[in-house]
Parts: C-alpha cells; sequence; structure tokens
C-alpha cells in the first residue's frame, strides 16, 4: 500500500486506465482518455499519489483551464475522477480530493449556428452537385435527409439499405480517426436502429450503390477527414448565401425540421438514435420551448372561443 501511495499519479492513472477502459469502451473514448493523461502527465509529471489533496488538484485543474474552455475541463475533470475515486475506494487515499472542487475555463469560443431553418436548407440542397456517381453532395444530402451521425454514414454500406420498405439500418460506425480506417460499434445499443426514407432518396440510391461491393462503405475510397465535408458544406453554404455550418449541424437541422413540424420528441429521437427522449430534450430544448408558447396560444385562442 505504501508503494502505491508513492506511485506518480500519472503512472497511476496510465494502470488505472488499462485496468478498467481498455476493451471496455469504444476506441474514440479510449483516446479521449489517453489524452486526459498526456495533460496529467505534461501538468503533475512529479506529483504522487500521496500528493494528492483538494489544492494539489485544483491546482491541476487550474493549469488545465488555462488552455481549455469550461465544458472540456469538466470532461476531463470527470475522466480523472474516475481514477481518483477508486484510490479512494482503494484505501489509497484517506480523503476524496476531488469534493467541491471549482470548474474554470477560457471564455468558449463564438458558437457557430447549430442549424438552417427550411428556408436556408432548401437554398443549400439547391446548390448540390448531385452527379450519378456518389460525392460528397450525394453525403450531405443523405445526413440532411436521415440526420444520421457522420460515423454512421460512413459506415454504410449496400446491404445497409432496404430499398423495399424504404429503409436504412444502422448498426455500426466508421472509425475515420484511424489511418487505415474500420467498422466499429455504434454509439450505444439506441443506435442500432431503422430510419425511413422518403421515396425520392430510396430510388436515389438504388441506382447509385446498385453496382457497388455489398459489403463495403459506399462514400468511402481513402482516408476521410471531417473537415474535408465541413470544407465542401462551407463553400455551398456561401455559395448560397446562409450561414456556414458543419456536417454535424445537419444532423441537429433534421431534428429541428422535425420538431417544427409536428413530430414527437419521441420519434425524433428513436430517428437521431438518442439513448432517451431526455437526450433529445436537452439538446432542442430551445426549439421545444418555442413549440410549447405555440401550443399555449392555440391552447388559449381554443378556450376563448368556448363561450
Amino acid at each position: 500500500m505504501k508503494k502505491r501511495k508513492m506511485q506518480l499519479f500519472y503512472k497511476y492513472f496510465e494502470e488505472w486506465i488499462e485496468l478498467y477502459k481498455v476493451g471496455s469502451i469504444r476506441s474514440i473514448t479510449l483516446e479521449k482518455y489517453y489524452m486526459s493523461l498526456q495533460w496529467v502527465t505534461k501538468l503533475a509529471p512529479d506529483m504522487r499519489v500521496c500528493d494528492l489533496d483538494r489544492r494539489s488538484y485544483q491546482s491541476l485543474l487550474n493549469a488545465y483551464a488555462e488552455d481549455h474552455e469550461k465544458q472540456t475541463t469538466m470532461d476531463f475533470h470527470h475522466q480523472v475522477k474516475g481514477a481518483i475515486l477508486d484510490a479512494v475506494d482503494e484505501g489509497i487515499l484517506s480523503q476524496n480530493p476531488t469534493r467541491k472542487i471549482i470548474i474554470k475555463g477560457k471564455a468558449p469560443k463564438e458558437k457557430k449556428p447549430k442549424f438552417l431553418n427550411q428556408h436556408e436548407i432548401q437554398l443549400l440542397l439547391r446548390e448540390l452537385d448531385l452527379r450519378q456517381e456518389l460525392n460528397w453532395d450525394w453525403f450531405i444530402l443523405l445526413v440532411t435527409k436521415t440526420g444520421l451521425r457522420f460515423s454512421e454514414a460512413l459506415a454504410l454500406t449496400p446491404e445497409d439499405f432496404d430499398f423495399f420498405n424504404q429503409k436504412i439500418l444502422i448498426t455500426k460506425t466508421w472509425n475515420y480517426r484511424k489511418s487505415t480506417g474500420e467498422f466499429q460499434p455504434t454509439k450505444n445499443s439506441s443506435s442500432i436502429r431503422k430510419i425511413q426514407m422518403d421515396w425520392q432518396l430510396a430510388m436515389q440510391f438504388s441506382q447509385l450503390v446498385k453496382d457497388l461491393d455489398p459489403e463495403k462503405p459506399i462514400f468511402v475510397k481513402k482516408r476521410v477527414f471531417n473537415s474535408t465535408i465541413n470544407n465542401r458544406l462551407k463553400i455551398l453554404c456561401t455559395n448560397a448565401n446562409i450561414p456556414v455550418i458543419t456536417i454535424h449541424s445537419l444532423r441537429h437541422t433534421h431534428a429541428s425540421l422535425l420538431l417544427f413540424a409536428g413530430v414527437s420528441i419521441a420519434s425524433v429521437a428513436k430517428r437521431l438514435g438518442h439513448s432517451s427522449m431526455t437526450t433529445t430534450q436537452e439538446t432542442y430544448l430551445h426549439i421545444i420551448q418555442e413549440l410549447e408558447n405555440q401550443d399555449n396560444d392555440k391552447i388559449m385562442r381554443h378556450l376563448s372561443s368556448l363561450i
């Protein structure tokens, strides 16, 4: 036990990641833990486990916060805290040094628009160069109409399309962060789902994928970078004279249009592959509140007519 207390904290954190996280979480999430490990190693290379108290841990967080926004610092704290709480449970630390910690951070950058309205999305789609062969403009159209996550859309193969029933089966994602790329599991079990397509999209993609290898991703020919599609989107948005958004914002746009169209939160959550409706409600709270205000107006108009 004494040896463990004298161990360098970053070494303890590294061993903890290997013991509890490797093989139990998705590779993308594991990469975030290793990134946190790099920062602990950089900011506290000489800190021993026994040196951990509220002051030393707060100093570590403050140092991290100098280069990161508050939410990023919070994420870092949650990952490091997991290892520290296990050290408390094991009796290596007698007290929890993360108690009553203050989370700081740089002022957040100006946020880009989260979604487009219906008129703006129509202007964007008019700019698409939809050729007879698949390109990134087809990818943008697909995400706009389905709300797929970036990695889910990249992982699509011809086998995932059920054109007879106009559905897309989501069972996997594509690890685009890896240089060679590979299939990997979905974000959670709720992400395994069937998404209904409109008849036009079904007809278009039935022709586009008919001669492709049924088991290979239809969009991935070489290593894919998120920035490639975002740069293409920037050009399209600029040409359409609308706010510049990212590929992930198209997912938000899809959900927003459905909510404004009167689709239930439960249906939107299922279509997006959210683990619970709470996630959907928290993400689109501003839209839900706006819809509630509209509903209140309708209620008052209806009640006032009952005279």
